[in-house]
């Protein structure tokens, strides 16, 4: 597709029924089971801000927007999307809502579902859909909004897509402290924007020690973040190593994705592979697994494959996936193999 693409475009792909690779920025090509298609469409050239109203804390934008267009767009009114998805924010809006994509910062925002507002989509038979709303009391068609979210571009072409954006506080700084601090992290009296957990070889990558290292951001006033530090202690590093954080893989990298309940996160942790580079959301129970199949863990977690992986998300077996799959996509035309 040309730098044109307009949704009439994608309607007119759809109508051909011929099985369709969709992708965003393709900076996450490699991640899922493989695709199998025909003809391919990109909706980066689908791009821009549509509606922002920072009053409301909402901005719609294309489904080919990237992230780093919409921090340019909301910084100067102290407003984010807070979205930090792994890679870079050169990805898109529409790829990170389609695979439910999120970063350390779920700990406190939840996922990317928490967060979408509305979406619009063509649909099998070329019909454009749209679910949910612009303001944040409207939630009319929730239900198909959340359905989109995450269905990794099998159930239709995301073209739009509006989101809840939050207010930045004063400030934000980010402490680094040894692992074993994890469960005074808990019980203290403080509210973090993320905690993320290290191991050695994710703390050497960045620069921070040879030891498992636990990562806490906090953010407010002045007085409070400097009421939660005292209660935390640590040492403050610069804030930039979240972005280190999300491209921490290297090219090419295996990455798996085992995530458990919260309560058994010590033990999943303590189970990980000596070779392994991880990091984790204690928060979530999700550990990250670069580079290093995790497949001894054996029934200590569900274990998908993120990137150049066979393992995938799951295929669709149940009924209600099935019959949602067969209503949305009755001739298999949306990243066939994906699901």
């Amino acid at each position: 597709m040309d730098a044109a693409l307009t949704v009439d475009d994608i309607r007119e792909a759809v109508r051909c029924k011929a099985p369709l690779r969709i992708r965003g920025a393709g900076t996450w090509m490699d991640a899922g089971r493989p695709v199998d298609a025909t003809q391919h469409i990109s909706l980066e050239p689908l791009a821009g801000i549509i509606e922002y109203e920072p009053g409301d804390l909402t901005l719609t934008a294309y489904a080919g927007t990237t992230l780093a267009e919409i921090a340019e767009v909301t910084a100067p009114q102290r407003q984010w999307l807070t979205f930090d998805p792994p890679g870079t924010d050169a990805g898109t809006i529409g790829a990170t809502v389609a695979t439910a994509s999120a970063g350390a910062m779920s700990h406190a925002f939840g996922l990317p579902r928490d967060a979408v507002l509305g979406v619009e989509a063509v649909v099998a038979d070329g019909r454009v859909v749209r679910g949910g709303g612009r303001v944040v009391k409207n939630v009319a068609g929730f239900d198909l909004t959340r359905l989109f979210v995450g269905s990794w571009g099998t159930l239709g072409v995301i073209t739009e897509v509006t989101v809840r954006l939050r207010a930045r506080a004063d400030l934000d700084e980010t402490y680094v402290l040894p692992a074993s601090a994890l469960d005074h992290v808990r019980r203290a009296a403080v509210a973090p924007l993320a905690v993320e957990m290290l191991n050695a070889q994710a703390a050497r990558r960045l620069s921070l020690g040879d030891a498992d290292m636990l990562l806490v951001r906090l953010a407010g006033n002045a007085a409070s973040v400097e009421a939660q530090r005292l209660e935390l202690g640590g040492e403050r590093v610069p804030g930039h190593i979240w972005n280190s954080l999300r491209a921490i893989e290297p090219p090419g990298a295996s990455v798996w994705r085992c995530s458990t309940q919260p309560a058994r996160f010590a033990a999943l942790w303590s189970a990980l592979p000596p070779d392994v580079l991880a990091h984790a959301t204690p928060s979530r129970g999700v550990v990250r697994c670069i580079g290093s199949d995790p497949a001894s863990l054996g029934m200590r977690a569900t274990v998908i494959g993120e990137r150049l992986s066979t393992w995938g998300p799951s295929p669709v077996r149940d009924r209600l996936s099935s019959d949602i799959k067969r209503t949305f996509d009755p001739h298999g035309i949306f990243n066939p193999g994906i699901l």
